[in-house]
């Protein structure tokens, strides 16, 4: 927490009394470094990850620089990269300007009415949009960017990766040359050094501690858990933690949508949130979950960009980040405003607890292996969690009236015992574990000493398969666990597994009409070809280290 007060930053009366409205006493670090150099008509680069306050960084100079004389056009205008991430910038903005007269706002983004975009537009005078959507208006010469003064790049990286490098080029190239730009991004990659050297006057560079950005107040550990059994991982962790609320990441669409529903089936309060969502379907899912009224939210990494909540107390990668920078913003969603938050990865298989382990170097944290919690430890913590809450509940007052009820049972001759019993019921539901153990991994069990042979199965990418299926299907058709099932490697027609030698005759014989992911299949000792496809590839080149646990990257990005 910086030493400095916001009425250390010259701001206008409104203004302060806005930010104070909102509970900020001190700034943040990018806001104390970037605000006052905003406002004195730099162009700067603020490098600075979610979860820093740069909204109110940016927010604060937009605000302020308004001339309220000048009744028509855009004075400032804000790209962000996502629908959400423009709504709630959009909001806090509205915050900041609740005491400044004459400060009109409008949010212009894909998937909602254009024509209510249009009306918002004729007065408003700070725009925050996409950039997809911001091109649209200036076609339709709906937005008119002659008056604008200043433009805010936020996550610039993120707009970078999602294609609209040139959508933000030819914005910037359509506005006078005479204006402020303010770029904020978690990396710097070379495209985004080009566009500062463009289209910025000598930017200064504003970048946060990366001390401080790093999650010192969030616990990392990870659990190692046999491919297959994640989503049985997954339930069992929720079930030992029991959060308050929580946010599940993953690196598909599809991943998302069916995390959601195996949650859902399993009782979970859950709902998704990815970009193939109409954007009613999305603003819904969000205030629900930032109401409360669902506990857990599934979602992409650029689906969540712009959520903004202070009380997730976990957040589970599903899968595992494809980069250092997504890891830190996913876990950054934890451990806010001063409280502490815990971060869980599950991965499978040695492959993935390298990553983890180069990933805790990186990020200069103490990512701890754990072992996954018995059904019967998960069963206990929740006998604990619910004794307690009724203990302290006990130190209340109880009204007459229950007792009454009490003794009126009692005089029916029902126990006292099952009336107890009963309310606990009523209130805690019942909880059978319906899931499995599921055991961590130990790279010295590996093997044991076992011998393996292969067994392939004409089913492959080009049929959505991902290992979880194969593993789902041998274990539900034979007598091998998902521990016992070795190497997975899916090729596009075919997928070649690895099974302990003794039980390759019988898992053969077992998996005859097998259904995977509603496809009938056949499976055969591998020897290197395959008699049942001419064309099988004996001679392909992918090296087999992509193959595996990178399928499911190559899938519905």
């Amino acid at each position: 927490m910086s030493t400095l007060l916001f009425e250390d930053l010259n701001l206008s009366k409104e203004i302060f009394k806005a930010i104070k409205d909102m509970g900020f006493e001190n700034p943040s670090e990018i806001q104390y470094k970037a605000i006052p150099l905003i406002m004195q008509g730099s162009d700067i680069v603020g490098k600075s990850q979610t979860g820093t306050g740069k909204t109110v960084a940016f927010g604060v100079p937009s605000v302020e620089v308004i001339d309220s004389k000048i009744k028509k056009g855009i004075q400032v205008l804000i790209l962000c990269p996502t629908r959400e991430l423009a709504m709630q910038a959009c909001a806090e903005i509205k915050k900041i300007a609740k005491f400044k007269e004459g400060v009109k706002t409008a949010e212009v983004y894909g998937g909602a009415s254009i024509e209510k975009q249009i009306t918002k537009l004729k007065t408003a005078n700070i725009v925050v949009g996409t950039p997809g959507r911001i091109m649209d208006h200036m076609r339709r010469k709906t937005l008119k960017l002659q008056n604008v003064k200043m433009v805010v790049l936020d996550e610039a990286d993120e707009m970078l990766s999602m294609g609209f490098i040139d959508d933000i080029e030819a914005i910037l190239t359509a506005i006078e040359p005479e204006h402020q730009t303010v770029l904020f991004s978690a990396t710097m990659p070379k495209e985004i050094m080009e566009l500062t050297r463009k289209f910025q006057k000598s930017p200064k560079l504003v970048e946060v501690d990366k001390k401080k950005v790093t999650v010192s107040n969030i616990e990392q550990s990870y659990y190692n858990v046999p491919m297959g059994r994640k989503m049985d991982a997954l339930n069992l962790l929720l079930r030992y933690y029991n959060p308050i609320r929580s946010m599940i990441f993953c690196n598909t669409k599809r991943m998302v949508d069916e995390i959601t529903e195996y949650l859902t089936k399993h009782n979970f309060s859950v709902q998704g949130l990815h970009g193939d969502m109409k954007q009613s379907q999305r603003t819904k899912v969000m205030e629900s979950f930032k109401s409360g009224k669902i506990k857990i939210l599934v979602a992409t990494d650029v689906a969540a960009r712009g959520i903004d909540v202070n009380n997730i107390d976990y957040v589970i990668n599903y899968d595992i980040p494809q980069n250092t920078e997504y890891y830190v913003h996913r876990i950054g969603r934890t451990g806010r405003a001063g409280k502490s938050g815990e971060a869980i990865t599950i991965c499978s298989g040695r492959r993935q607890t390298e990553i983890m382990k180069r990933l805790a170097k990186l990020v200069k944290s103490n990512i701890l292996a754990k072992e996954m919690p018995s059904v019967d430890v998960i069963a206990k913590r929740r006998y604990d969690i619910e004794l307690n809450k009724i203990k302290n509940s006990l130190c209340g007052n109880i009204s007459d009236k229950y007792r009454n009820m009490v003794s009126d049972l009692k005089k029916e001759g029902v126990s006292l015992e099952d009336v107890v019993a009963s309310l606990l019921q009523m209130q805690f539901g019942v909880h059978e574990i319906s899931v499995a153990e599921v055991k961590s991994m130990h790279k010295e069990n590996k093997g044991k000493g076992n011998s393996y042979k292969k067994i392939i199965i004409n089913i492959g990418r080009e049929s959505r398969v991902a290992p979880n299926h194969i593993v789902s299907a041998i274990a539900g058709s034979t007598k091998l666990k998902g521990k016992d099932i070795g190497k997975i490697e899916i090729f596009d027609d075919k997928t070649v597994v690895a099974v302990p030698s003794k039980t390759i005759d019988t898992t053969i014989s077992q998996m005859k009409g097998c259904r995977i992911c509603g496809i009938p299949t056949i499976t055969k000792v591998y020897k290197g070809t395959n008699s049942f496809d001419k064309n099988l590839p004996s001679k392909d080149k992918r090296s087999k280290k992509s193959l595996g646990v990178k399928v499911r990257r190559q899938r519905n990005k």
